[in-house]
């Protein structure tokens, strides 16, 4: 698994780039003190884990991750706890406080690769169905039904072509994992979409027939190339 790290603590980098040594699966290809640098880096190379620092300056890593249309993993490095709730929200896999040990860097990493591993799983197999937890029990969802999935409070609600609906607490950032991504396409942080169900779109806002999704812009270019 391709990594790099972000921090603009030089001291901090180094203590990323001695535990990684560590981790088998993980080849840190680069490390950055500045965000732009890694924006660049990010545009010409594949990552599929960042290590990523909170408070730094001209851009945070919350709005760095955020400007991302097609983020890698993130895995956030900071001395401040207090941020870990905006971090969770933007589908960080996890959250070192430092100092952090060894012990803890390789736990968040073993959780990258289960998912890593999970990602390339569900890329090359197209599964025909779903079972999908609703209350105590488990329904089945033909994947080629799904027209839209949308997040609705403590629900994910998934829609389907015979105009029913599925609720599940399933979150949607859980749900994307089991979809093969060369049939459905993130249009927000709160709706995935079925790439054949759409029916036009424009930079705000995707139509399947009469219903209107918006487009988050951190997931505009994301859409641009579907």
């Amino acid at each position: 698994m391709i990594a790099i790290a972000i921090d603009d603590e030089p001291i901090a980098l180094d203590i990323v780039k001695s535990h990684a040594s560590k981790v088998p699966f993980i080849t840190l290809e680069a490390v950055f003190t500045n965000a732009f640098e890694a924006i660049a880096w990010l545009q010409k190379n594949r990552a599929d884990l960042i290590f990523l620092d909170i408070k730094m300056p001209d851009i945070s890593g919350i709005d760095f991750l955020s400007s991302l249309s097609n983020p890698p993993l993130v895995i956030f490095t900071t001395a401040y706890a207090e941020h870990a709730v905006k971090g969770f929200e933007l589908n960080a896999l996890d959250y070192l406080l430092k100092p952090f040990s060894l012990s803890r860097f390789l736990k968040a990493c073993n959780k990258a690769e289960e998912l890593y591993s999970l990602r390339r799983k569900t890329d090359s197999i197209v599964p025909e169905h779903l079972f999908i937890k609703d209350g105590y029990e488990q329904v089945k969802v033909i994947v080629d039904h799904i027209l839209y999935i949308e997040a609705a409070g403590n629900y994910t609600l998934i829609h389907l072509n015979n105009n029913t609906s599925l609720s599940t607490r399933m979150p949607v950032g859980d749900m994307q994992l089991l979809l093969p991504a060369r049939r459905f396409v993130r249009t927000h942080r709160a709706f995935i979409v079925a790439k054949i169900a759409v029916t036009k779109f424009d930079r705000n806002q995707v139509w399947i027939d009469d219903k209107i999704i918006p487009v988050g812009a951190t997931y505009a270019q994301c859409l641009q190339e579907f």
